[in-house]
């Protein structure tokens, strides 16, 4: 009988994955671990997981670009700051909202590539070529809800 159901469950998760996300629910909190779709509840778990962790990075990513816009694109400054430190601040509180150590680690050993990103796209939106090639923002001033870079 528990094959079977771990058949219907998986034959589920292919025909409508939300409702194969309560099923499963219902199990968890019922304790019927052997009734379990392990293989598809380890995937969701993961992909869980690395969406959370997209997630932040991007946010981290938007932080880094609306600051390098605000120091170093000067044509626009008195039109757009207040844009973007709105922005800046909107994405924080996100980010802060969403902070464990796990991901604070993440970002530190990802700051590189993730400036590399920010670097990029502020470059096209701007036509400018005079950002810093590495990053010049601490993570802890990234976070930082008060901070912003003199002008």
């Amino acid at each position: 009988m528990v094959v079977k159901n771990v058949d219907k469950l998986k034959e589920l998760y292919e025909i409508d994955d939300y409702l194969w996300i309560e099923e499963t629910v219902k199990l968890l909190k019922g304790k019927r671990f052997e009734e379990l779709d392990l293989d598809n509840l380890i995937e969701e778990l993961e992909d869980l997981g690395s969406e959370k962790r997209h997630k932040v990075e991007s946010l981290l990513e938007q932080i880094i670009r609306h600051l390098l816009l605000l120091e170093y694109w000067h044509n626009e400054y008195e039109r757009n700051y207040r844009h973007w430190q709105a922005e800046i601040v909107g994405f924080r509180n996100q980010l802060s909202d969403r902070m464990t150590t796990n991901f604070y680690n993440y970002l530190e050993e990802n700051l590189p590539k993730i400036y590399r990103k920010a670097h990029k796209y502020v470059q096209v939106k701007s036509g400018l070529d005079t950002f810093p090639q590495d990053c010049p923002y601490s993570l802890q001033q990234l976070l930082d809800e008060d901070w912003l870079p003199s002008k």
